[in-house]
């Protein structure tokens, strides 16, 4: 599989990010500005200079003000739309996975609306090698509890979860479904949709389902590269410095 086969990413961005209050008490944390531009701007400035061509932002809370941000922007090429979950107050991602289900069909790049990552990150993960799914990973000295932590057997992804026992690398929140993998997914979330504990669960928790179940799961490493989460107020300062050193970067518009 090539970057040639995925034109499509879907931004799941529905949250309120209430952990970063009170940065986000009237705003999103995909709209939180580093460097002169919104998390959502460098992640749609990284995803079309890897080449994708399409991008489905999934909002929720704030959502007028994410149109908006998004009808500002010059992005040239890059076709952006977005996809409203109205019951963001309610439930975990899955549920949102489940409402933008229509649109996973092919080949995709599912992405959390809060992760920063440098272009090439995106270049690895649509240059991986087949596989019905591929999540990226980083490897480093310790993990804490907030950490989706990862089990990993050669290149297969084994186990995925915040409380798993055995862990050898961390979920970055990016991830490629190939035609197949992508099929398998949603049908695994209609049926656990269907469950009393669908609209409280996670949708890497399906992940760890498929890989259990004997479904193709493989990880790819970006350890190396530069990327981060927004997840608590003292993440902007790191953050920052990420985005600066990205600004100095000329990165294709």
């Amino acid at each position: 599989m090539s970057k040639m086969n995925i034109g499509k990413a879907i931004i799941l961005s529905a949250g309120q990010g209430r952990r970063l209050s009170p940065l986000t008490d009237t705003r999103p944390k995909c709209l939180i500005e580093l460097s002169g531009k919104s998390v959502l701007h460098w992640q749609l400035l990284h995803l079309k200079a890897a080449g994708l061509k399409e991008v489905v932002v999934v909002t929720g809370f704030g959502a007028d003000a994410v149109e908006d941000e998004i009808a500002t922007l010059a992005l040239p090429d890059l076709k952006v739309r977005t996809l409203f979950n109205p019951f963001y107050g309610l439930t975990d991602n899955l549920a949102t996975c489940w409402l933008a289900r229509e649109e996973m069909k092919g080949a995709f790049l599912l992405l959390n609306g809060d992760t920063l990552f440098e272009p090439a990150i995106a270049s690895r993960l649509l240059d991986a090698a087949e596989s019905a799914v591929t999540v990226t990973v980083d490897r480093k000295c310790s993990y804490d509890a907030d950490d989706m932590k990862v089990l990993t057997e050669g290149s297969r992804l084994r186990s995925i979860g915040k409380t798993i026992t055995e862990f050898d690398a961390e979920s970055i929140g990016f991830l490629r479904f190939s035609p197949e993998g992508a099929a398998a997914f949603v049908r695994t979330v209609e049926q656990i949709m269907r469950s009393p504990e669908g609209l409280k669960r996670w949708y890497l928790s399906v992940i760890n389902e498929m890989a259990q179940g004997g479904d193709e799961v493989s990880v790819v490493s970006i350890q190396g590269l530069d990327w981060a989460e927004m997840d608590f107020p003292e993440d902007v300062a790191r953050n920052l410095e990420l985005t600066e050193s990205w600004s100095r970067q000329p990165v294709a518009v």
